[in-house]
């Protein structure tokens, strides 16, 4: 796997900044697509200038933890949608698998912070907003999210 890999494409909606101490990356999202179920589909990732950054971009200054680092994306992107995402059979409807994964499964942080993101929002929530209002949400829970990577 290369070092970086150049971003997806044009993100979706303007790129959110991404504060990590004095470093600033941009976090940006593919245009969104309905899948089956009403699953709400779309990319996200953290670029800088050089193309989408790795996991570790993003990881405590100690080092990244053990666990992989969507154990902690997923439940943090769950938490900041609150509310917005349905419940089936008394889990969340959200789903997080990376882009490219990582070459060594014993070094997960060590892939490009690129996201495929499935959702299933709540209907009578999400009929209330229209598109480029819900993917804004997403793409700003995706950004605190990804702030909140370099946390120990």
């Amino acid at each position: 796997m290369p070092d970086r890999l150049p971003p997806p494409g044009p993100s979706f909606l303007r790129a959110h900044e991404v504060h990590l101490g004095d470093r600033t990356f941009h976090a940006g999202m593919s245009q969104p697509t309905a899948g089956p179920d009403a699953w709400w589909l779309g990319v996200l990732w953290v670029a800088d200038d050089e193309g989408v950054v790795s996991f570790t971009d993003v990881a405590p200054a100690g080092g990244p933890p053990p666990d992989p680092p969507l154990a902690r994306l997923g439940p943090a992107m769950a938490g900041a949608l609150s509310g917005l995402i349905r419940e089936e059979d008394g889990r969340l409807a959200i789903r997080l698998a990376p882009v490219v994964p990582a070459d060594d499964p014993t070094r997960p942080w060590r892939c490009p912070l690129a996201v495929r993101a499935a959702f299933g929002f709540e209907p009578a929530r999400a009929a209330t907003l229209r598109t480029n209002e819900l993917a804004a949400q997403v793409l700003s829970a995706f950004r605190r999210s990804v702030e909140g990577l370099s946390r120990p």
